[in-house]
């Protein structure tokens, strides 16, 4: 878990939730179980052989050398069988992570799979990875079985031949009757270790892959350790991009040379169509990707120069996407202000209009909910994100899509809050819905990457461009 904190977004944006989780917890789980078993056998199989060898030395040092001979060749037998059991354990590891990122995902998104009728799509889908689930677990579960038989005929091997050929020393007068039969007693536990090691190597083996899968998570690159950087003094607002490029594949280049100037204070809204790097420019904001060229600064000070959480310490981020965790509606509003008391959250939650709906629910601001917030409406679910974020009472403001799900009445009076809440403070506003733009200081009009027009709305109306074209298909009739 601590790995995955420090994991750059751009390797979780790319890998299935569930396919993850499934290596955290289900690999974690297999690893455990398969070390303790192989752990508790060892350890108990070694000093049983350790024991039972002594004793035959002191038996007989022909014959236990004949035992100590002949007993191994179960491993080399189990070695064989391991190197494709091993491979096969390893597919089903893959397997099975496929399967719960395919349950996250549909679990996730069960309002549309209902209402677009895909049911019988999505249990074909699930039906296929099990199937595929069963062939690989019985191949090897029927690979790793064998290894046990082969312990066993080896096992019954010594023994025989401890029967048929340590006779002889007892008519050479070399042991005795009664030795013999501490003999073979001995011989069969000192058999038994490698028995029971053949039995549990298909456990091993599982072991053994899950571990991989565990340590490819484990080996990703982190992201670069900044604890050495200096901290960002408490920022004034003041924001520029100094041509800056990125791009999140070399093959398809997104900014190129972008600058752009804030004040302190100053409203920015970033409109343009989807994929014009609108939302790419908050995420190099926030460092949750590094720009590949040029630099961004805060109050004159390199972004990359401080660390993370200083710097985001002094941003404040609602994302298109309501996030809300499992517990009450206290608590999720409280989430990156702890300290928050009764008064301070009930007063940000009226000022976001999210204080009538939060006092109709059934314990107010106590009601517990789910994770994600599904007995919400999606609006509600945004004020709510919106009302968190104020609430920690940022510098710097980011609002993306922020209220892409309120209905138009709902916006125009959270607008209103916003222009209390955020005087004086640096904001920036990414959005589609040109109303909410209108009243900004600065509109950024980006197109393939690029910044197109820049202006008040007055100033971009009266250029009769991209910006002009985007409100006529707005608001034209």
């Amino acid at each position: 878990f601590e790995k995955l904190q420090s994991l750059p977004l751009s390797y979780l944006d790319h890998h299935p939730i569930g396919e993850i989780v499934s290596r955290v917890i289900g690999d974690a789980e297999h690893f455990a179980e398969g070390m303790l078993m192989g752990l508790t056998h060892f350890l108990t199989g070694l000093l049983t052989l350790i024991g039972a060898l002594v004793l035959m030395l002191l038996l007989h040092p022909l014959c236990a050398l004949l035992v100590l001979l002949i007993t191994p060749l179960s491993l080399l037998g189990a070695r064989l069988i391991s190197g494709r059991s091993y491979a096969l354990l390893a597919e089903q590891s893959s397997v099975r992570g496929e399967q719960a990122a395919f349950l996250e995902e549909m679990i996730g998104g069960q309002k549309l799979i209902h209402s677009f009728h895909r049911e019988a799509i999505s249990r074909e889908r699930f039906d296929e990875i099990t199937r595929r689930m069963q062939r690989v677990s019985m191949k090897a579960q029927l690979v790793s079985a064998l290894s046990g038989p082969l312990g066993h005929l080896v096992h019954h091997l010594v023994l025989a031949l401890v029967c048929l050929l340590c006779p002889l020393a007892v008519v050479h007068g070399s042991m005795t009757v009664g030795g013999l039969l501490a003999f073979i007693l001995y011989s069969e536990q000192f058999s038994e270790p490698f028995h029971e090691i053949s039995s549990i190597l298909s456990e091993l083996q599982r072991a053994l892959s899950s571990a991989e899968r565990i340590l490819q998570l484990i080996d990703q690159p982190s992201m670069a350790d900044d604890s050495h950087l200096a901290r960002l003094p408490d920022p004034k607002g003041e924001v520029r991009f100094e041509n800056v490029t990125f791009s999140y594949d070399p093959d398809v280049p997104l900014l190129r040379e972008l600058s752009v100037a804030v004040t302190p204070g100053q409203h920015v809204a970033i409109v343009g169509a989807t994929g014009s790097g609108k939302t790419t420019l908050i995420n190099l904001l926030m460092r949750f990707y590094e720009t590949q060229g040029g630099r961004i600064a805060v109050d004159g000070i390199s972004h990359d120069s401080v660390t993370r959480r200083s710097l985001r310490e002094g941003f404040g981020l609602v994302l298109q996407e309501p996030w809300l965790r499992h517990g009450t509606i206290r608590e999720n509003l409280a989430f990156g202000k702890p300290d928050a008391t009764d008064e301070e959250i009930e007063q940000i939650a009226s000022l976001c209009h999210a204080h009538s709906f939060i006092m109709r629910l059934e314990k107010g601001y106590d009601t517990v909910i789910s994770e994600g917030g599904g007995e919400l409406s999606a609006g509600q679910r945004q004020l709510l994100c919106i009302a968190r974020t104020l609430l920690s009472d940022p510098e710097i403001l980011i609002f993306d899509e922020a209220t892409s799900y309120l209905d138009s009445r709902s916006e125009a009076r959270i607008q209103s809050a916003f222009a209390r809440l955020v005087k004086g403070r640096t904001c920036f506003t990414v959005t589609h819905r040109l109303t909410a733009v209108q009243s900004a200081d600065l509109i950024l009009v980006m197109q393939d990457g690029a910044i197109v027009e820049r202006g008040t709305h007055p100033q971009l109306m009266e250029k009769k461009g991209v910006y002009y074209a985007m409100y006529q298909s707005q608001f034209a009739h």
